[in-house]
């Protein structure tokens, strides 16, 4: 079962299946974006249009409470619709997590410029949005070094450096960033970036065993010049400790919801090989309480976001490891019990079986939160 400390926490969310709360997203997600994943799988194919419209139903605002006609930060709403994107398609609710953590980035920050010329439009997917922290995140853990560093010029910074990949890019697309400035004052600063904007360019990534869907790319930053306005944190660290738990949180409906999906390959396996896959170790019993709890212990913690200390963030990021090791555990079982027509190219338990190898390896992956556990509870 999935496991995390218990906090003191008021108004939780009830377990509820993601399903109960999102029957227009559920039929949205059956109608027009279950006939392309495969294409989405096997041919890198963006699914862009799916993404707007997810974004019309409101998918996307529901951890904005500027943005949403309840004024709440529901983030146990946002995880909801990103499961049910997930348990059919897990590279479309990887990008539906970037449009998440970036409008949420702003959402948090101290542009007035961005919070009314970039939210609304993220918020209901009009404009598409990215999250550029992989490497800042593995930075902050002393994993590796800023790859982005800028000068201060007037009127903003000028930024060069390049990062490997960014995902759910494209042209007039947002992405946040950090960067390290240069000087007598170095420090971290972060800000939105515009794909569209002079000096920054794409380029194509190596072909990855899973998720080509996601429109991922290397970044260049070619002394691109970022206006003031569009920094979303000077005084970096405490903007940090605010965004981090939601960014971990969000996370969570991708490995919920390949968990559902992956049962349901199970029960449809089990129509005709019950008389055999009962002899496997994982059944479909066990991995529907295992994320039955999973899904209350998230939707609890989800309660606070914006809980800063460090106690509250090694629940997140234990909820945040718990939940890999479970995906990579369901994803398993499921192509055991399939079989060889699990096999096939096809088959949605082979494809989950590597999207929950991505569950486990996207920031942070199993060893980043294990080494960051380990950190804190030194202290």
């Amino acid at each position: 079962m999935l496991e995390t400390r218990t906090h003191d926490v008021t108004g939780v969310s009830p377990a509820a299946g993601p399903a109960d709360a999102d029957a227009a997203l559920q039929a949205l997600v059956e109608r027009d974006l279950a006939p392309l994943t495969a294409r989405i799988d096997r041919e890198g194919l963006y699914p862009e249009d799916f993404l707007r419209e997810a974004g019309r139903l409101g998918a996307f605002n529901r951890h904005l409470a500027s943005q949403n006609a309840s004024g709440t930060t529901d983030i146990a709403s946002a995880i909801r619709a990103t499961e049910v994107i997930s348990a059919e398609c897990m590279t479309t609710g990887f990008v539906a997590w970037c449009q998440n953590a970036c409008a949420w980035y702003v959402e948090n920050s101290a542009s007035d410029t961005l919070k009314r010329e970039a939210l609304p439009r993220l918020a209901n997917a009009e404009a598409l949005g990215a999250t550029a922290l992989s490497n800042p995140m593995k930075w902050f853990a002393n994993i590796e070094d800023l790859k982005l560093s800028a000068e201060r010029v007037d009127g903003g910074y000028v930024v060069s450096g390049a990062l490997p990949w960014v995902s759910n890019l494209g042209e007039d697309h947002y992405f946040g960033a950090i960067f390290r400035t240069t000087g007598a004052n170095p420090r971290p600063v972060m800000a939105l970036i515009n794909c569209s904007d002079p000096g920054f360019s794409l380029t194509p990534c190596p072909e990855f065993t899973a998720l080509e869907g996601s429109r991922t790319f290397g970044c260049h930053f070619d002394r691109v010049f970022v206006p003031d306005e569009h920094v979303l944190a000077d005084a970096l660290p405490e903007y940090i400790r605010r965004i981090r738990p939601g960014f971990v949180l969000l996370q969570m409906g991708m490995g919920l919801g390949l968990i559902d999906g992956c049962i349901q390959t199970m029960r449809e396996a089990n129509e005709t090989l019950s008389h055999v896959n009962g002899y496997l170790d994982d059944q479909v019993g066990e991995l529907e309480e295992a994320l039955e709890d999973g899904r209350a212990a998230c939707y609890a913690l989800s309660e606070t976001p914006f809980d800063e200390s460090e106690g509250f963030f090694a629940d997140v990021l234990q909820m945040r490891l718990t939940g890999s090791e479970l995906s990579l555990r369901a994803s398993q079982s499921a192509l055991l019990h399939a079989g060889a027509r699990g096999y096939l190219a096809n088959a949605a338990a082979q494809r989950k079986l590597r999207e929950s190898y991505f569950v486990a390896i996207v920031t942070p992956a199993i060893k980043h939160l294990r080494k960051e556990l380990a950190r804190i509870h030194a202290h």
